[in-house]
């Protein structure tokens, strides 16, 4: 661990009482879950991206809800 974030981890753990391995372990446990969301997001873009390969730019209008002819809507 670098040495300027094992000051800073003694510095937290001296102000909250605790042990420092506690400090450091409640870090790596939120560094993880922020990985692990940073994966699924990235998951979820690239699911989004594949189901809507192929789609043209109208089709992907329509897709939206737009209507792209203002005449047609006015007939209705």
């Amino acid at each position: 661990m670098p040495s300027d974030s094992l000051l800073r981890a003694q510095k937290i753990a001296r102000s909250r009482n605790a042990n420092l391995s506690t400090v450091i372990s409640e870090v790596v446990s939120a560094g993880l879950r922020l990985e692990n969301a940073k994966r699924r997001r990235n998951q979820i873009l690239d699911n989004q991206r594949k189901a809507f390969t192929g789609f043209s730019e109208d089709e992907l209008a329509i897709l939206d809800g737009v209507i792209l002819d203002p005449a047609a809507a006015d007939r209705r």
